[in-house]
């Protein structure tokens, strides 16, 4: 159905609440809520999973809904905000949104113009917001806003904000290269008005738990690439079989051959480095150096791997209905977003002690 989907550039709803009913979305979620329990182990795995299904944007949709929007609430919700959310959320019942990309912010967090002002007993939000996956669909949305502008990072907060409020709206769909059939939108928020209760978490925590939802986001961003590139190279040696070329199959050709040795080391590489750094996460090290290192070699591997095996396919490779030129389109988008390669150099720079 992917080939569809692409066409109507959306996957089926449906597709949630089914993911939900095989169990799917539960890994890692705690049992009284609908949950199987363990750890990120079963959201890398599904991140796997979901990269070789043949649309990338379907592993961006229930990806965000399961691997950051969901977990996010799971750490830091309340046990309200678990009923409400969480619990619909893992049955596929209702679907979630990350909102903390601007228009003037990305990496960037502390840039965010968002605010949220208390009255009474309610916050009211004010601000816009981008690129935001499963934007359009979503039921629910996390929503990074500054609650003490003053007080730099120690004014961020997080705040649960019900599409159906009064005043948020969804102003655009995006169209994009890539993840074609995942939903990316730009959000206005205008006098929403929220319960007091819809903060997540602590008021003045919400840098410190976008940064630790950072580090699950990349590394499935990683581990997803990985998995993505191993796929396009598996499609391009059956092609390399088959596609002849002075009398024999071009994957018979040294250059060829050579060409899947080096590109199949790269991903191997990436692979264990990421299963290495996700060994690290579970058993509670800091690994924020080891994340920022899978997020660059897996990431930027996978896109000069798919880039390769457009080569490889020849003038085929550029046209639409073979599979390569998607699983590119769909990768050219890891080395960007959850934070560039150029902030993940950043990061390893400065815990290097520089």
């Amino acid at each position: 159905r992917a080939d569809e989907w692409e066409e109507l550039g959306e996957f089926p709803l449906e597709v949630f609440r089914r993911a939900g009913e095989l169990g799917f979305l539960a890994g890692g979620f705690p049992e009284q809520y609908g949950g199987v329990g363990g750890d990120f182990r079963y959201h890398a795995i599904l991140a796997e999973a979901l990269a070789k299904s043949g649309s990338g944007g379907v592993g961006a949709g229930i990806g965000l809904h399961a691997f950051v929007a969901l977990p996010a609430i799971s750490r830091f919700g309340s046990q309200d905000q678990k009923k409400r959310f969480l619990a619909p959320g893992i049955r596929g019942e209702k679907v979630g949104a990350y909102a903390v990309t601007e228009p003037n912010a990305g990496s960037d967090v502390l840039g965010i113009q968002t605010r949220a002002i208390r009255q009474g007993d309610h916050w009211v939000l004010n601000g816009s917001k981008t690129f935001i996956t499963n934007g359009v669909r979503a039921d629910f949305y996390v929503v990074a806003c500054k609650t003490a502008p003053e007080l730099g990072h120690k004014g961020i907060s997080q705040i649960l904000v019900d599409k159906n409020t009064s005043g948020f709206r969804v102003s655009r769909r995006l169209e994009k290269l890539g993840w074609r059939t995942s939903d990316t939108a730009e959000l206005v928020l205008e006098e929403v008005r929220v319960p007091l209760e819809n903060l997540l978490g602590d008021e003045g925590k919400g840098f410190y738990q976008i940064m630790e939802g950072f580090q699950t986001e990349r590394l499935v961003m990683a581990a997803s690439s990985v998995a993505a590139a191993q796929e396009c190279v598996e499609i391009t040696m059956e092609y390399a079989r088959q596609r002849h070329a002075f009398g024999q199959p071009i994957g018979s050709f040294q250059v060829i051959r050579h060409r899947f040795a080096d590109m199949l080391t790269r991903i191997e590489a990436a692979r264990q480095l990421v299963y290495h750094t996700i060994w690290l996460y579970i058993h509670g090290r800091d690994c924020r150096k080891e994340v920022a290192m899978c997020k660059i070699l897996a990431c930027e591997s996978a896109v000069e791997v798919a880039d390769q095996c457009i080569q490889i396919h020849g003038g085929y490779g550029y046209m639409m209905e073979f599979p390569v030129q998607r699983i590119w389109r769909d990768l050219r988008i890891q080395p960007i977003g959850g934070g560039t390669s150029e902030i993940q150099r950043e990061i390893i720079g400065r815990l290097l002690g520089f």
